[in-house]
Formats: structure tokens, sequence, C-alpha cells
């Protein structure tokens, strides 16, 4: 599961898998909550996070909306994805 990034707490990854969703999308995991979270718009699609993480984790896919929709197409053309920084 590669990891693409890190910040307060919340690990960010992106990796294929066939037919759960559609739409372009991420993982965010923070202690045992986990989320996939649609690119755009920034959308929880399953699962939950607490609410503070939730929100920048929402945040952090906006200002990055760009890099991770790039990640996105990699791996759809079988590519690594690239590390993005993390929310400060």
């Amino acid at each position: 599961m590669p990891v693409i990034s890190r910040f307060f707490g919340i690990v960010v990854t992106m990796y294929q898998e066939q037919g759960k969703h559609e739409r372009p999308y991420f993982h965010a995991r923070y202690s045992e909550f986990k989320a996939s979270i649609a690119i755009d718009p920034p959308v929880i699609l399953a699962g939950a996070l607490p609410r503070r993480q939730e929100r920048l984790a929402l945040a952090w896919a906006e200002l990055h909306r760009d890099e991770l929709l790039d990640n996105w197409r990699r791996l759809r053309e079988d590519k690594s994805v690239l590390w993005i920084a993390a929310l400060q």
C-alpha cells in the first residue's frame, strides 16, 4: 500500500482497487479509523475519520487536488505514485 503523505497522524495511501469506486480517490487512516476520500470534490466515500482528522484530510485534498489526480492517472498507467507534501 503506497504511502503518498503523512501529517498530524494521518497516513494517506493510494492504490488500485478494481471495482470499488469509479471516482478518483485515496485512503486516509488515523489510528483505527479509515476512510476512502474522493478527490474532486473531496468528500468521504466510505468509512469515517474523527471530525478533526476528517477536516484536515479534506483540506489537504483540496490543496493537492492536481497532484492527487496525477497520482490517480499514474496508477491507471501502472506507474508508481509520487510523494505529496504534508499539510503544515
